[in-house]
């Protein structure tokens, strides 16, 4: 009974396999991070209008979000070593499929195959916990999640210099190698891990086609809708598929035994009213994400700054530093205030910035300290939405119910940078690769005025959502 309670395998794997783990999440945070200060470069090179750069710079995330779930059960099932593996082979696949990419969709598959990387982190967590005494995994698991971070920060500075030194394939290539340098470490120095018992319940596969292909047409229809005038039957058939896929999957997740996603949970107020809440306030985040990157590389002959790649990366250094600081920040504000007041002050944050970028970005400091505060309102306000949501369930429901908030989290992102990009292609003059000033005014006010929703929405939740 002894050995049962306290197996050899916790007797500690040592500082290498956690440091081989900390390895991998540094390179794996750098080379998610590449694409979005090089944006304006890559839709240069490859010919793309800001519709398509829009797509490209979510698409990672949306495979993410299908993959995550799918990551943990089969971690569950398999061992959480041999998925994480397997899941890094795919992330190093995409990452050469990236860097080798010659035009737009190999470099939307390469990024793609990429996003099975935030299905990656989790289990590294888990991997962490059933190897080290309870006190040691959570200083691993703070450790780890650091120098994801960390990663980021450094794909974020980097990748503008080697794309304009190197060239745009070696941004990807560098932190791919380091990335398989990495998991030959950790499958080297990590003990594996035993299955753990089964609920007897499968993955959702049909749930999880029905929502990828949710998912992947809405954005088509988001990315055409600027060209209705020269394509209308096929945004008319894309809008009739996209009812098609929404009905077929709400009716599969309200049938299915394990659902990928319980829609049942949205009944409850606290959980619909946090879905809310996360999809505007990250519709908001996305905007900026999307937009301050493409005004930072406006020819400085126009209104913008003619920022190279080098340039945009480090100006947007201070919004990721914000992003790292928002976490802890938000989870000790959500402990001692309640999750409504961190929310509604991210919120106010969140419109002051995003109205002030519409009225005021005629200075580089403007667009720093602009998305800085973006990135540290959204940091507030998700983490207050979690951590709400999580407290407000029954504990059983904990998981089912965050998972909701974290699918709805990415859906505002990629809604949010969609149609910035389709705002952009649309005020396009004919024969001009330069959007018009209006374009950016127009983004930043409309996403405002939909983060501005969330204040009426936060004002009604109750006190379960606080606490």
């Amino acid at each position: 009974m002894t050995t049962t309670s306290a197996p050899p395998a916790r007797i500690g794997i040592g500082k290498a396999a956690v440091g081989a783990l900390g390895m991998l999440a540094v390179a794996t945070g750098a080379l998610e991070s590449v694409v979005t200060p090089t944006l304006p470069l890559l839709q240069r090179e490859l010919d793309m209008s800001p519709a398509e750069g829009a797509l490209l710079s979510v698409v990672l995330l949306i495979t993410g979000a299908l993959v995550t779930p799918v990551a943990g059960r089969f971690g569950d099932r398999y061992g959480g070593k041999r998925v994480l593996i397997r899941l890094m082979t795919v992330v190093c696949a995409g990452g050469l499929v990236s860097a080798l990419a010659p035009n737009l969709p190999v470099l939307l598959l390469g990024q793609v195959l990429q996003g099975a990387m935030v299905g990656a982190l989790p289990l590294s967590f888990i991997l962490v916990r059933e190897h080290l005494p309870a006190g040691e995994s959570k200083v691993a698991i703070g450790v780890v999640s650091g120098l994801f971070v960390g990663g980021g920060m450094a794909g974020t500075l980097s990748a503008g210099p080697v794309a304009e030194g190197l060239s745009r394939h070696w941004m990807f290539a560098l932190p791919t190698i380091a990335v398989i340098g990495a998991t030959v470490l950790v499958n080297r120095l990590m003990p594996h891990d035993p299955p753990a018992r089964s609920d007897g319940t499968g993955v959702d596969w049909p749930g999880l086609v029905l929502l990828s292909g949710t998912l992947v047409t809405l954005m088509l229809v988001l990315a055409l809708a600027p060209d209705i005038g020269s394509r209308p039957f096929v945004l008319g058939a894309l809008v009739v598929a996209l009812a098609a896929f929404v009905t077929g999957w709400t009716a599969v997740e309200r049938r299915a035994a394990s659902p990928m996603v319980d829609l049942r949970m949205l009944a409850r107020p606290a959980v619909w009213k946090s879905c809310v809440l996360t999809f505007v306030i990250c519709v908001g985040t996305s905007v900026a994400v999307y937009l301050v990157p493409q005004l930072f590389a406006v020819p400085a002959d126009k209104y913008g700054f003619g920022a190279g790649a080098t340039e945009i990366g480090f100006f947007l250094l201070p919004g990721a530093v914000a992003a790292s600081l928002a976490g802890p920040i938000g989870g000790i504000g959500a402990r001692r205030f309640g999750s409504r007041a961190v929310v509604t002050t991210g919120a106010v944050i969140m419109v002051a910035a995003l109205i002030a970028l519409a009225a005021v970005h005629t200075e580089v400091w403007h667009l720093v300290v602009g998305k800085a505060l973006i990135a540290l309102a959204n940091g507030l306000c998700v983490t207050a939405m979690v951590a709400g949501t999580a407290t407000s369930v029954a504990q059983g429901d904990t998981g089912i119910a965050t998972g909701l908030v974290l699918v709805t989290r990415v859906l505002g992102y990629a809604v949010g940078a969609q149609i910035s990009g389709a705002i952009l292609t649309a005020e396009t003059p004919s024969g001009s690769d330069v959007p018009a000033e209006s374009a950016f005014v127009t983004g930043f006010v409309m996403a405002g005025a939909v983060t501005a929703l969330s204040l009426f929405v936060a004002r009604t939740t109750s006190k379960g959502v606080e606490e």
